[in-house]
């Protein structure tokens, strides 16, 4: 603005004509000043190789990279990391199934008890193509889900108010410590005997077991909570509803997550128990029927069939919890 007012005033500014140019001037002035510049090229993005990994390009990002460019890149380095992590963890799984097929062959242990690894593969496929290990799989899949699903729904916000709330901490207290002291085992004869050996019988067992890691999870991930969010929020003026939902139900995610995986083991663990004292299906009955009738490969079969379960549902359960844990950059 300073600049602009002192500037003097020129010719056609007053009014006056202007002055005409002399020709030491002219020869002055550079032809080049008089020559248009043509406008600039646009720039396009530069692929360079970061120094972790020399073979990974980094795409760095010029207002001309597309959004799907950036998003397809970030999806290939995704799949990178993932595979390499798999490279790292294969070589023990690797190691587990060359062991387990080579000690009964080698008559380190005994092949009656303990067959081979491709012996048992074998049963599991005959078992998968005459229909009975789907079967059974598909009964003790809709049971854990069941009682797992209804023990989250429930459990979680029965936690995030006795957590929260004072008053219904007091009051639900004393109830939640004598059931929780309570094994779930102990107390399925007594479903058993109220719900029959059907199928609300097993389901109600394994809400009851899933209930208490979900629960006390969740009070605990309400209440450990660092206080200077807490306070830093309330002086930002929240109240107390805007304080649970933008501060104290995103910092206890993670803890409820925690509860959340330990219940889905426990679905499939307290099942198999469930099935193995009354069912007609299910992988514990599967399970407990080839030991009976001297089945050892379908035995060890329906075993791997419960732990490839057991995986799935704590890589299902990972995926959600990264879901909602987006915020947090670790």
């Amino acid at each position: 603005m300073t600049d602009i007012l002192a500037a003097p005033a020129t010719g056609s500014a007053r009014g006056d004509a202007p002055a005409p140019a002399s020709p030491a001037g002219q020869a002055q002035t550079p032809a080049a000043a008089l020559t248009p510049v043509p406008p600039a090229a646009p720039t396009s993005p530069k692929i360079l190789k970061t120094p972790e990994n020399p073979k990974t390009p980094e795409i760095l990002e010029t207002p001309q990279t597309s959004r799907s460019a950036r998003l397809a890149g970030l999806a290939r380095l995704g799949r990178r990391v993932r595979l390499g992590r798999l490279a790292r963890r294969a070589p023990a799984v690797v190691l587990l199934a060359a062991t387990w097929e080579v000690l009964p062959r080698t008559g380190a242990v005994d092949p009656v008890f303990v067959p081979p690894l491709s012996e048992v593969l074998r049963a599991w496929y005959d078992l998968l193509l005459g229909g009975q290990l789907l079967e059974h799989f598909q009964a003790s899949l809709v049971r854990s889900l069941t009682g797992f699903g209804l023990a989250v729904v429930l459990a979680v916000p029965l936690g995030l108010a006795i957590g929260w709330y004072r008053p219904v901490a007091d009051f639900l207290s004393p109830v939640l410590e004598i059931f929780r002291n309570t094994s779930a085992v102990a107390l399925l004869p007594v479903f058993i005997l109220i719900l029959g050996l059907g199928e609300p019988s097993k389901i109600v067992f394994v809400f009851y077991a899933c209930s208490w890691p979900v629960l006390l999870n969740t009070v605990s991930g309400v209440r450990t909570v660092e206080p200077l969010l807490v306070k830093s929020a309330r002086s930002l003026g929240l109240g107390p509803f805007s304080l649970f939902r933008k501060v104290i139900l995103p910092a206890a995610v993670p803890t409820i997550f925690t509860g959340i995986r330990l219940a889905g083991a426990s679905s499939i663990l307290v099942l198999l128990f469930a099935e193995m004292v009354g069912a007609k299906a299910g992988l514990g009955y599967l399970v407990q029927d080839a030991q009976f009738s001297f089945r050892i490969p379908d035995m060890y079969a329906g075993i791997i069939t419960i732990s490839a379960l057991g995986l799935l549902f704590n890589l299902l359960l990972l995926a959600v919890e990264r879901r909602f844990s987006t915020w947090r950059t670790t």
